[in-house]
């Protein structure tokens, strides 16, 4: 067998389909659904703890979820019966995988849940009185403005940090300061109090387009660091859930690193292959996509 032989055959052997892992079969047009369950089965810890709870209740979401998980270890895996506990009606309607992700851990046991449960303090200052109030509210997914709709690119860090940085409101956005009795200007801050094990961000990729008087999809590319350090928190991407088309009909699929292998899968409805090419070994390097939607960061 020649040298050409050989590389012709490792090159036909590296582009098989052949996964380690195992595709959903759906009714209707469910992509939406099948990326988020398939994030959450490929999250060690999120799939051991439905597994302890699913006995104890047996009505609530985790049985089922813990049925799906069982499956999925052998075989496709349906999804039939975890469209129906979601009440979903119409399996052909297009649907927000962000949307659903939130569904499934508000009916998910809190100690499953609480992998996904971060907690923001909203710190508002009065610039006249320095009056304090502080809000602190709990969040499964922190969604991130991707700002101009004309810009071309967009960087997953400066908006993290944007979300984060303090901000003064002023004219029309004036605060109403009790201390003073009136509106005020005021400085306000995001502060993440309480970290998630692991971090959910959302690209707002639908924007309010004012001239066309319509919402658009932004299709700008976002550079997706692979590590994030947030409150001395060192988080590390191992899930990326991409959304193809547009408002009016589109697609989503999910890239999932194996806590098991190591390697990256992208996880396509009842299809699933190794992408582990397209993913940097370097944790520095960015990973640029136009598709790129919800992003996972591991603690």
């Amino acid at each position: 067998m020649n040298r050409y032989t050989v590389m012709n055959l490792r090159e036909k052997l590296e582009n098989l389909s052949i996964s380690d892992y195992q595709g959903l079969k759906s009714p209707g047009l469910t992509c939406y659904l099948n990326s988020v369950l398939q994030v959450l089965f490929m999250t060690e810890d999120f799939r051991e703890a439905v597994k302890r709870n699913c006995s104890e209740k047996p009505t609530s979401i985790d049985a089922h979820l813990g049925d799906l998980f069982s499956m999925l270890e052998r075989e496709m895996a349906q999804t039939h019966n975890i469209v129906i506990k979601l009440g979903i009606k119409d399996v052909y309607e297009q649907r927000d995988a962000a949307e659903y992700f939130e569904k499934i851990l508000c009916r998910t046991s809190p100690e499953a849940s609480k992998i996904f449960k971060g907690e923001l303090n909203h710190k508002s200052t009065c610039l006249k009185c320095n009056e304090t109030d502080d809000s602190k509210n709990f969040f499964w997914v922190l969604p991130l403005s991707m700002g101009d709709p004309k810009s071309s690119t967009y960087s997953v860090r400066q908006g993290l940090n944007s979300f984060l940085k303090v901000q003064t409101v002023c004219e029309d956005n004036q605060m109403f300061c009790t201390r003073c009795n009136e509106k005020q200007d005021a400085k306000t801050e995001y502060e993440m109090t309480h970290p998630p094990d692991v971090l959910a961000l959302l690209l707002k990729r639908f924007s309010f387009d004012y001239q066309q008087n319509c919402y658009v999809k932004l299709q700008c590319k976002a550079k997706v660091v692979q590590t994030l350090e947030i409150k001395n928190c060192r988080y590390r991407l191992y899930a990326v859930v991409h959304h193809y088309g547009d408002l009016m009909g589109g697609h989503y699929t999910a890239d999932i690193q194996s806590f098991e292998t190591g390697n990256w899968y992208c996880f396509n409805d009842n299809t699933v292959k190794c992408v582990h090419k397209l993913y940097s070994k370097s944790e520095h390097k960015s990973i640029s996509s136009t598709t790129a939607y919800l992003l996972m960061y591991k603690m």
